[in-house]
C-alpha cells in the first residue's frame, strides 16, 4: 500500500471492530498455529530466507488466515491487494495482476495478492493466475474453509504450499482477550471495566476456537454495559467506579454456541468417521461425543442411523447378531420419529454396538468373494446344485445326485457346494462367533476342507 491507502487503512481501522483492531502486526504477536508458524517450523523458515512462493490457508473462521497474510505482506515488505473471491471476475483478478507487474517495475516490491474464499473460483479464474504464480510475480495466498484438494485445481495446488489452520485452543482466545482488555490504544483498555475470569473462560470455551467471534462478543459484552449504565440501569456490577463482566453478561453476549459444520464437507466426513472408528473401537463415550456433535450441528439423523447399521454389519457381525437388529429398529424408530426424540433410539444403539464383541469375518469373506467374482474365473453351478423344478432338467442331468441335508442325521451330509476347494468366511472366537467357528470347524473337517484351506494359506 502506498502512504494514501496507509492513512485511509488507519482511518478504517480507527472505527473498526475490536477484532479487526486487534489484529496481530508481527509474527511474534501472533497466536497460534505453531505446527507451521512457530520457530524452525516450515511457513516461518521460508519466511526468514524470504522463499515464499504461493501458500493456501485452509481452516475454519476465526483461525488467523486474513491475519497472517498481512503479517507476511509487512514482513517481506511487499504490497497487499486483497480480492473477496465471490465479489470478483476474471477482468478484476487482471487487473490486480497488471497493477503487481507494473509495482514490480516501478519499485521493485513484490505484491501479496491475498484472495479470500479461493474455493469460490472456478477454474477459469484459478487458471488466471497460474502463470504470474510461477513466475513470481506475486505471492499468492489463498484463504478456504473448503478442502484445497477438492476445491482448487490441481495445477494451482502444485504451485503453492498447503497449511492447514486448526481452531485456537482457548489458551490462545484467553490470550487474545486479554491482550485486547489492557491495550489501550486497539483495545478495551482505556474503558473502566473488568472482565471476571470465568467470564473469560466462558468467551474463550463458547466462541469454539474462532478469535472473531470471542473478541466480538467481549466488545458487545462491555460496550452494551457501559452504555446501560450511563443510563442509569442496573446492568453490570459497580466496583471502584468499574463496571465488572461477569458470567452472566459473557453468556448474553456470545449467546448460543455456534458449532462449525458443513454437511457436505470435510466436518461432516471427518465426524461419521470418528463415530464410526470408536463404535469399531469399543469406545462408548467417544462415540457418544461424537453422536452428539453431528446432531447438535444439525446433520441428519437418517444419515447417522444409516452408518451405524452399517457398522453393525461390518464391525460386529455374527459377534453379536442382534446388533444389526438393533441398528435396523433404531433407523426405523429414527425414521418415524425424527428429532429431538430419535437422539435417545441413536444413541441407545450406538453404545450397543462400542460395547459389543467385534468381528468383521463376515464383511471380510463377502469382499473377498466378490473380488474372486470381479476378476477370477466365473465358477458354473455344479449340476447336482442347478434347478431340476422344470420339465427336461432330468434330462440336462441337473439336479441329480443331491442330497437332502434333512434326510441325514444331525442334518448335515458331506456334499460339495463350490466346485472349488475355497474358504471366504472365517469366524473370529469372539461372542456369538465362537460357537460358529466350532461349528464350522466340525464341518469343514467332514467335507475334508480343513487340510487344503491350511495348504492355501502357506501358499499365500
Amino acid at each position: 500500500m502506498d502512504l494514501f491507502e496507509e492513512a485511509e487503512q488507519k482511518q478504517r481501522d480507527r472505527v473498526a471492530p475490536l477484532p479487526v483492531r486487534m489484529r496481530p502486526e508481527t509474527l511474534d504477536e501472533f497466536v497460534g498455529q505453531e505446527q507451521f508458524i512457530g520457530p524452525g517450523k516450515l511457513l516461518r523458515r521460508l519466511l526468514e530466507a524470504d522463499r515464499l512462493s504461493s501458500a493456501i490457508f485452509h481452516g475454519p473462521p476465526g483461525s488467523g488466515k486474513t491475519t497472517l497474510a498481512r503479517i507476511i505482506a509487512r514482513h517481506t515488505q511487499a504490497k497487499f491487494r486483497q480480492l473477496n473471491a465471490p465479489e470478483v471476475g476474471v477482468k478484476q483478478v487482471r487487473e490486480v495482476l497488471d497493477r503487481a507487474k507494473a509495482d514490480l517495475g516501478a519499485t521493485s516490491r513484490r505484491t501479496v495478492l491475498f484472495i479470500d474464499e479461493l474455493h469460490r473460483f472456478n477454474r477459469a479464474q484459478q487458471d488466471v493466475l497460474l502463470a504470474d504464480v510461477e513466475d513470481g510475480l506475486v505471492i499468492l495466498i489463498g484463504a478456504t474453509t473448503e478442502n484445497p484438494f477438492f476445491a482448487v485445481n490441481s495445477p494451482l495446488i502444485s504451485r503453492s504450499q498447503v497449511f492447514q489452520f486448526e481452531p485456537l485452543s482457548e489458551a490462545d482466545i484467553l490470550v487474545l482477550l486479554e491482550r485486547a482488555l489492557t491495550d489501550r490504544r486497539r483495545g478495551m483498555g482505556a474503558h473502566p471495566v473488568t472482565v471476571t475470569e470465568d467470564a473469560l473462560k466462558h468467551l474463550a470455551t463458547m466462541c469454539d476456537g474462532d478469535a472473531r467471534r470471542a473478541l466480538t462478543a467481549l466488545e458487545v459484552a462491555i460496550l452494551s454495559q457501559l452504555c446501560h449504565s450511563r443510563q442509569g440501569g442496573d446492568g453490570g456490577t459497580e466496583t471502584a467506579g468499574a463496571i465488572v463482566i461477569d458470567r452472566d453478561v459473557a453468556a448474553e453476549s456470545i449467546q448460543r454456541k455456534a458449532i462449525e459444520y458443513d454437511p457436505t464437507g470435510d466436518t461432516h466426513y471427518d465426524a461419521i468417521s470418528a463415530l464410526i472408528k470408536s463404535m469399531r473401537g469399543s469406545d462408548p463415550d467417544a462415540t457418544v461425543y461424537w453422536l452428539a456433535r453431528m446432531l447438535v450441528a444439525g446433520e441428519d439423523p437418517r444419515f447417522v442411523a444409516r452408518r451405524i447399521a452399517i457398522c453393525a454389519a461390518e464391525d460386529i457381525g455374527n459377534a453379536a447378531p442382534n446388533a444389526l437388529v438393533l441398528a435396523s429398529a433404531a433407523f426405523q424408530v429414527t425414521n418415524l420419529v425424527g428429532m429431538p426424540e430419535c437422539q435417545l433410539v441413536l444413541a441407545q444403539a450406538a453404545i450397543y454396538l462400542a460395547c459389543a464383541p467385534k468381528s468383521n469375518a463376515s464383511a471380510t469373506a463377502i469382499w473377498r468373494a466378490m473380488d474372486d467374482v470381479k476378476h477370477a474365473r466365473t465358477l458354473p453351478v455344479p449340476k447336482h446344485l442347478r434347478d431340476s423344478h422344470y420339465q427336461g432338467a432330468k434330462r440336462l442331468g441337473h439336479g441329480q445326485g443331491y442330497a437332502y441335508a434333512h434326510d441325514h442325521p444331525g442334518g448335515f451330509v458331506e456334499q460339495d457346494y463350490l466346485g472349488v476347494d475355497k474358504i471366504y468366511y472365517e469366524p473370529s472366537e469372539r461372542g456369538h462367533e465362537a460357537s460358529m467357528a466350532a461349528y464350522l470347524a466340525k464341518f469343514r473337517q467332514l467335507c475334508g476342507c480343513a487340510s487344503s484351506h491350511e495348504e492355501e494359506d502357506k501358499s499365500r
